[in-house]
């Protein structure tokens, strides 16, 4: 019975297109070897290089990871902040959080280690004790990660529309303190695992209703995926099983 509620909500959603998108996400995604500087090779979904990346950090930027375990965007951040950067890289799982340093340890060399700090902090509150610090921050927040429902009859069985619901509402939280912890003129990259569209345009629609005045859409594009109202999605029906992977990126404007 899960089943087919869970085929009837997304069918709503996706209409005809579902039968292809579902078959998709039931398949092994492809992984890609991400080894730029790097002391050995990470193995992750393309999808979530391309997230990371539309980040843009530049070389000097001051860093937030909010959600950041298990670490592979991470790693692309890292890569990506020149040696004048930094990277704060937060997870409030502790055993995530030590697959987290883990990554860390493993993958990248000294130099760029100690400038890595990693902390432990609720990310939906992390705006209350620091403000308009960070150049880039990312927002991958937890989400219903279909992909992965679909393939465990125990996450299936659990499933219910309210799912989504209640992670919209946590995935606002974390955006908005994201939004608070950037600088002003500094990105935020908000990314989630998830087809639906509650847990990703309308979240950043919620952002941009609630800052009226004070943030603005940057639209991204990649080689692959298409584009949403405000965001940016890969679909694995139709990016070559990659994703699935939805990110938005926007900029804090003024104080």
């Amino acid at each position: 019975m899960k089943r087919i509620a869970f085929d009837e909500f997304y069918r709503e959603l996706y209409g005809e297109r579902w039968t292809d998108l579902r078959d998709a996400l039931l398949r092994e995604p492809p992984t890609q070897r991400f080894d730029e500087g790097l002391l050995k090779p990470y193995f992750l979904d393309e999808a979530s290089v391309t997230a990371a990346r539309a980040l843009s950090v530049q070389k000097g930027d001051q860093v937030l990871d909010l959600c950041a375990a298990p670490g592979g965007k991470t790693l692309v951040l890292a890569t990506a902040m020149g040696p004048a950067g930094s990277l704060t890289a937060n997870d409030r799982s502790s055993a995530r959080r030590a697959r987290l340093r883990r990554v860390i340890d493993e993958h990248l060399p000294g130099e760029v280690r100690e400038r890595i700090q990693v902390t432990s902090h609720d990310a939906s509150r992390w705006g209350l004790h620091e403000r308009d610090r960070y150049d880039r921050v990312l927002v991958d927040v937890p989400c219903s990660s279909e992909r992965h429902v679909l393939r465990s009859p125990e996450h299936l069985a659990k499933w219910t529309p309210a799912r989504t619901r209640h992670l919209a509402i946590q995935a606002y939280a974390i955006l908005a303190a994201g939004f608070a912890a950037a600088r002003p003129g500094g990105t935020i990259l908000y990314a989630t695992c998830t087809i639906s569209t509650a847990e990703n345009d309308e979240v950043v629609r919620k952002l941009l209703r609630k800052q009226a005045g004070r943030v603005e859409v940057d639209h991204p594009r990649a080689r692959l995926g298409e584009p949403t109202e405000l965001g940016w999605i890969l679909l694995p029906d139709r990016a070559g099983g990659l994703g699935p992977i939805y990110f938005s990126r926007v900029r804090k404007i003024g104080p």
